[in-house]
């Protein structure tokens, strides 16, 4: 069974080009352009991972994630955060939230796709439930 990827950036050319990336890679996708849609998207459809913007509509990501993370429904899905924000507050406020990975864009769409294929094949027990102590070691574990 193909994996289900949701994608939350407002964005909608990007949105798009991401969606067909990941389409192309066997993955099937659901979408949401801003924060409160993608809670509900997240809940309905259940989704094997998040790629998340931070600069959002009407909830920003660090809301969002912190909202998925304390939902027992969702708080289990691994979550790429894929922003803007390069600064070293957004990326450990970001991890704090709950991020498993967290990339800055511009962003190859293949190291996307490859960062997503990765998560996906980390045990579940490292993945989400890590205490958020643990966020400066996972700090260097995505792609930059």
């Amino acid at each position: 069974m193909r994996k289900k990827i949701l994608i939350v950036e407002d964005n909608s050319e990007l949105l798009e080009l991401m969606r067909l990336a990941l389409k192309q890679a066997g993955f099937r996708t659901s979408t949401a352009s801003n924060g409160a849609d993608a809670l509900t998207v997240a809940q309905e459809a259940a989704p094997d991972a998040v790629v998340l913007d931070l600069v959002l509509p009407e909830l920003d990501g660090f809301a969002v994630c912190e909202s998925l993370r304390r939902n027992p429904a969702t708080a289990g899905i691994p979550i790429i955060v894929l922003t803007g924000l390069s600064s070293e507050f957004a990326r450990l406020a970001s991890l704090e939230a709950g991020a498993d990975e967290y990339v800055t864009k511009p962003v190859s769409l293949e190291t996307l796709v490859s960062t997503i294929k990765q998560l996906l094949r980390r045990p579940e027990k490292l993945r989400a439930t890590r205490p958020a102590s643990s966020a400066t070691v996972a700090q260097g574990a995505g792609p930059s």
